[in-house]
Parts: structure tokens; sequence; C-alpha cells
């Protein structure tokens, strides 16, 4: 097994790290070195072409060897089923036709393949880094890399419970997550799964924009705005880590045991992290209490913005082991 850092993000709704010389946040430059950085999506405010510039040159910038990148359902311009179905006054907003169809050349074009920089939809696909660890992450929809080759494999997706009309949405009563085979009454689920997730020891790694139900999902009006279908997903899949964002008030860690259905919360305060820039959580063989891969997954909401829009959380740095490459 091999020490692998993931520095994880998430919402950073068009706003950049701070400048090296601010002290009151935890979200400031340079991003914490990693060899993975993992971005859940909702990186712009209304996905217009404008913003995404914003934010690939933040990332470009980052100290990683691989980012990894989805949209959120602020992304607008990423989502091509909503921009069939948007309204010429929506389209003002996020710019021309033109434009929207160079916002998916801008992530997967040459500038950023050579800034490490890759964006996934829906699917799984598997990354070999340079230290010798190999992990295989679940997206939504089969991806392909910048040079029309299939990826190896890892499991992301942009999707989320239908939210105000934005995009990457679907009906909570679809399950895009499990096969029929998977759930216990197949005859009441409205499953659309075209890539549904594959059960354990399939995936290290599983990123999506939203959590699961009841795993720091909770709103500041107390209710628990997570997928139900994703976590009966978790549940069979079992990863190493999930990490998401989208519920800006869910930002924090757990480490959930699945047989013994027991949590460890790890939620440090904000002048904890400000000093370090980030959250740091060590669950490797170094670390002392090493995950166990199989019975232990590791939930991170990463969302940057508080519940006011305000870029108040700090970036996770996560200290995993994963399995050396061939």
């Amino acid at each position: 097994m091999i020490k692998t850092r993931f520095c994880v993000i998430s919402d950073t709704h068009n706003c950049v790290p701070f400048p090296s010389s601010d002290t009151q946040h935890a979200y400031r430059l340079p991003l914490p070195h990693a060899d993975v950085l993992l971005h859940a999506g909702d990186l712009t405010i209304v996905g217009q072409l404008r913003e995404y510039r914003v934010i690939l040159d933040a990332l470009k910038a980052a100290d990683a060897e691989l980012k990894i990148v989805i949209a959120g359902n602020h992304d607008l311009s990423l989502d091509e089923d909503y921009m069939k179905l948007a309204t010429k006054g929506q389209r003002r907003t996020m710019g021309t036709e033109m434009e929207v169809r160079k916002a998916k050349d801008m992530w997967t074009g040459e500038e950023a393949r050579t800034a490490g920089i890759v964006y996934l939809e829906e699917g799984t696909s598997t990354f070999e880094l340079k230290n010798g660890a190999k992990f295989t992450l679940y997206e939504e929809m089969p991806s392909f890399d910048n040079l029309g080759l299939m990826l190896p494999q890892i499991y992301t997706s942009p999707y989320t419970p239908e939210f105000c009309q934005w995009g990457f949405a679907y009906d909570r009563n679809e399950d895009r997550f499990n096969h029929y085979e998977a759930v216990s009454k197949p005859e009441i689920h409205n499953i659309q799964a075209y890539n549904p997730v594959p059960s354990w020891p399939a995936i290290d790694i599983m990123m999506t924009h939203g959590p699961p139900h009841g795993i720091l999902d909770k709103t500041r009006g107390g209710d628990m705005a997570g997928c139900d279908n994703l976590l009966t997903a978790l549940k069979r899949c079992r990863p190493r880590l999930h990490c998401f964002g989208h519920i800006h008030e869910g930002w924090g860690a757990e480490r959930r045991n699945w047989d013994e259905n027991s949590v460890q919360k790890l939620q440090p305060s904000k002048d904890v992290v400000i000093q370090p820039g980030g959250a740091f959580v060590d669950v490797s063989t170094g670390g002392g209490v090493p995950l166990e891969f199989g019975k232990e997954t590791l939930f991170v909401n990463a969302a940057i913005m508080d519940v006011q829009y305000q870029p108040d959380n700090a970036p996770w740095v996560i200290d995993l082991d994963l399995p050396a490459g061939d």
C-alpha cells in the first residue's frame, strides 16, 4: 500500500483562494500540496465562460500531479441536457451558444490537460500516480481522457436530486445509482441507472456533487437533503473515500464503520484550520489507525462556501493508503 495525499474542495462558486498573506481564511494560497486534488463541483455561480476561466486558472496553479474536476448543479452550461431545455433568458444569463460549447472545451482541452486537470462526468475510471499508487473512482457516464482514450477506472457524479430547477438534476424517486438486483424492492424503484455504482471492492474513491442521505447533509432548516439511493449504493460499494459538497452547512468529515454501524465525527473548529490552511486527516498506516477497506469509509463534505456564500470553510487534506499499480 502507498500513502497518497488528497486535497479536496467543492462549491467554490467562482471564488479563488485568498492571497497567502490573508490570516482570516484557510482557503488561501497556496492550496495544500497533494498528489491528487479533487473538486466536487459548483465551480461557478451560473456557468458563465468567464467564471470557468477564473477557477481554471486557480486550479492550474495548484500543486498536485492530478486534478480531477466534476460539475455541480450551478455549472449550468456543462449540463447539455439542461441547455437543450433552457429558455432564451437562461441562455443569455449563461452566455451565447458558442460560449456554452467552449465551456466543456475549456475543461477538456490542451490547456487543462497540460496542467494535470481531468474533467469527468459519470462512470468509472482508474488512475495510476507517479508515486506508484493506483485508485479506481466512480463517475457518472463513461469518460474519455483528453486524447479520446478510455480512462482507467474511478466513480464520480455531478447529479443531485432536483432543486429549484438547477442543472444536473434528477427526481428524488429516480434511482440512477443502483441496478435492479441491488435493491430489496425493485418494483417500487424508478431505476434509471445507466452506469450503476459497482459493488465492493471495485471502487477506491467516489466523488459526487451531492451527499448521501443522513451523512453531512443537514441544512440550516434541519432537513437531511442527501440522496437515499446514493446511500444504498454506498452500502454496496464501500469506497475508501467519498467526497462531495452541495450542502454548504454540512462541511465536515466522518469515518463510518459499516459493519459496526458506528460513526466518528471529524469536525475541527475554524481557528484550528486557518493556520495550516486546511483540515488534515491521516487515515493511512502512518496515521496510526489506518482505514479498513471494505469495513470503513471516510466521508468528506468539502464545500468551501458556507450557507451565506462566504468562503469560510477549509480545504480537506486526506492521507490515505492506496494499492500499488501493476
